[in-house]
């Protein structure tokens, strides 16, 4: 049996961080105490403290406990405990603690609908994924979602000075190896705990050298998936940290994709944001991240991290502007709305129809005039007054604005 489940928390007040959740007064802490426990679903990320709030629910009720995986779980799994529902078997009802319950399809988790509803069945389900993504609407509805939190390092410091009391009492483990563990396993207690057996395999005489601990968490404190929220999440920190012109924070993120070897990932959002965010109030943005995209990509990892980095802080020190996203996400509403139509005759292609002289248009070539600029209907009569585009306030939107102004006055 793995340290982290010797050592599992039996009480609330030992289970570490989540004080947001399980303090005295906070609302999770006050429906366990209740005993009236309601649907609920736990969603983080892994090793920080779902399952074991779980345990110490079903350690509180007076509920038969049934657990199950999604990863493996069947649905003939799902149809023997809800065969249980009603019998002497489960008198004090029935409480279906469901891991991972995102890996079970639409159809099994829709099978437990019914029980839900009438109480035969609490469900505890905890998901590493979004819930709101991952998990039928009918379920999620009937379900109290709590967020669960990677952990701080210091709130993994007791853990971890616990699983080595436990496993030899007598083992030197200095603070710094503590430190170092606790540092090094991305919020993760289960991880920290299996570095601390490892630690203690290779303790030499009784003593953990610090060089050693190093080399047991090397790259554990790394979450990421990329096809799940912590991909999401960085990139998303990513973005949000270029557009808020923090290039501290952007540098961060960008370091962890770089050690995720996540290249394409952030090739492309790199790109999106110049056009997104920096966009006209610097038009030469998108040029440059252009090129130092190829560069990285003809480069590969480990030079390709120097025109990231050059990059992204162009970004982030550049002016801001989203006048473009705002014009072209206007235009698209308009257009997925339906608005619009047809096309102003003059715009069409030549359709000689006997109206409005010998081509059937009157269109007027806008280089035959002063400022190579002439007034006439472009957007469709529907819309002939719509304004998708409003000047930003930088030095090149101010100047295009200008500019504007003057060709037009007549």
């Amino acid at each position: 049996m793995p340290l982290a489940a010797k050592i599992r928390p039996e009480t609330l007040d030992e289970v570490a961080g989540q004080s947001h959740l399980i303090t005295p007064g906070r609302p999770l802490r006050k429906i366990i105490e209740s005993g009236e426990i309601p649907c609920m679903l736990f969603y983080g990320p892994s090793g920080v403290g779902k399952t074991t709030v779980a345990n110490i629910i079903a350690a509180r009720t007076s509920m038969t406990l049934h657990k199950l995986n999604g990863t493996s779980a069947s649905t003939a799994d799902i149809k023997a405990i809800i065969a249980q529902s009603g019998t002497f078997m489960s008198e004090g009802g029935i409480l279906l603690y469901l891991d991972e319950i995102q890996y079970l399809n639409k159809k099994q988790q829709q099978s437990l609908l019914e029980y839900i509803e009438n109480g035969e069945i609490t469900l505890i389900a905890s998901t590493t994924e979004n819930p709101y993504f991952y998990v039928y609407g009918a379920i999620l509805s009937r379900c109290t979602v709590f967020e669960f939190k990677s952990l701080l390092p210091e709130e993994i410091i007791p853990a971890v000075k616990r699983g080595f009391a436990f496993l030899d009492s007598n083992l030197s483990v200095s603070d710094e190896v503590m430190r170092i563990i606790a540092y090094g396993c991305g919020g993760d207690v289960r991880k920290a705990l299996n570095a601390v057996e490892l630690c203690h395999l290779t303790a030499d005489n009784g003593v953990i050298d610090e060089e050693v601990a190093r080399e047991v968490v090397q790259k554990s404190s790394m979450r990421y998936d990329r096809a799940g929220d912590e991909h999401y999440d960085t990139l998303s920190a990513l973005h949000k940290s270029i557009r808020g012109s923090d290039e501290n924070a952007a540098l961060h993120y960008l370091a962890r994709l770089i050690v995720a070897d996540d290249l394409p990932s952030i090739c492309r959002r790199i790109l999106a944001v110049a056009s997104e965010d920096i966009g006209l109030a610097y038009p030469n943005a998108i040029t440059i991240v252009k090129s130092c995209v190829d560069s990285a990509l003809q480069l590969g990892f480990p030079e390709a991290r120097l025109p990231l980095a050059q990059a992204v802080i162009l970004l982030c020190t550049a002016p801001k502007s989203n006048s473009a996203y705002l014009a072209i996400e206007s235009a698209l509403a308009d257009v997925r709305a339906g608005k619009g139509g047809g096309f102003p005759r003059q715009l069409q292609n030549k359709h000689c129809d006997g109206i409005g002289g010998a081509d059937g248009q009157n269109y007027l070539y806008p280089h035959d005039y002063p400022n190579h600029y002439v007034k006439q209907q472009y957007l469709p009569d529907s819309l002939k007054d719509r304004v998708y585009y409003e000047f930003g306030e930088n030095k090149n939107e101010t100047a295009a604005r200008e500019y504007r102004r003057k060709v037009t006055v007549t």
